[in-house]
């Protein structure tokens, strides 16, 4: 047998699906903004993971510096923290005053607890301690507002009754914002400016894991007026959380949702 017993004929080229196919780009990173040595993004991190976006970590409180330009990130979420929003720290100013960059490239920015307060301080509007001390510590009710359902039905997600809260102060809805909820002790829960800038007072990020680490570090608050004890936490999120994952899952899809290409498919 010799080579020529069997011509070899080389295979019919065909055209790549790839080459079919418009190549996206991959998913630009989200920029993640940190407040403790240790914090971490929770379920919101895992969840823009899962559609492909690296995270960005950035924790300016120890050092790191925020980008000039929101042209190489898809979004930028700024989370919660012990401190306040009307602290004097180099780091506080800095995170509220970037927050401009945001808004004026149209990005979308979604401001956790501490970060829709430092949200509404970069708009105008006042961040405060309840007047008699009270916190939300644990599991309240959440009520939309009419623009809050309203906005709902447009972008495709349906607003938890009841969310996971820690916080002691809140804030109000600030010239050029609108309220899409309201609670309790803090009325303001939820406000959005522009068309993808947006601030919540609840924290939909937390995992069973996270809780037990807030309760047990940061006991006393479970213990201030108002607040609820840290035994009930995390069976509050078996019975309230499956609401809460399905919005926040759908209202990622929303706040990263990019305008339609409408270029021609190459000839």
């Amino acid at each position: 047998m010799n080579d020529h017993a069997f011509p070899f004929r080389p295979a019919r080229r065909t055209r790549s699906l790839v080459s079919v196919r418009k190549l996206r780009p991959a998913p630009k990173p989200v920029l993640i903004v940190l407040h403790q040595e240790h914090s971490t993004s929770g379920r919101v991190g895992r969840l823009l993971q899962a559609r492909g976006h690296a995270l960005d970590i950035r924790k300016p409180r120890f050092g790191d510096p925020l980008p000039r330009t929101m042209r190489d990130h898809a979004g930028a979420v700024i989370f919660g923290g012990p401190m306040s929003a009307n602290d004097a720290d180099d780091f506080v100013k800095a995170e509220i005053d970037w927050i401009g960059t945001c808004l004026k490239e149209d990005a979308p920015f979604l401001g956790i607890c501490l970060g829709a307060q430092m949200l509404t301080r970069h708009l105008g509007g006042r961040v405060y301690p309840h007047a008699e001390g009270r916190a939300e510590v644990g599991y309240y009710a959440l009520n939309p507002t009419t623009a809050g359902d309203g906005h709902a039905r447009e972008a495709g997600f349906v607003w938890p009754r009841t969310v996971y809260q820690w916080h002691r102060e809140g804030f109000d809805c600030p010239n050029g914002a609108e309220c899409l909820a309201t609670g309790g002790d803090f009325p303001v829960q939820a406000i959005r400016a522009g068309s993808k800038a947006y601030g919540i007072q609840f924290h939909p990020e937390v995992t069973p894991a996270m809780m037990y680490r807030w309760s047990v570090r940061g006991h006393e608050r479970t213990l201030m007026p108002g607040a609820q004890l840290g035994h009930t936490h995390v069976p509050g999120w078996f019975q309230h959380d499956p609401a809460i994952r399905l919005w926040l899952d759908a209202f990622l899809d929303h706040w990263l949702k990019q305008p339609a290409d409408t270029a021609s498919e190459p000839a």
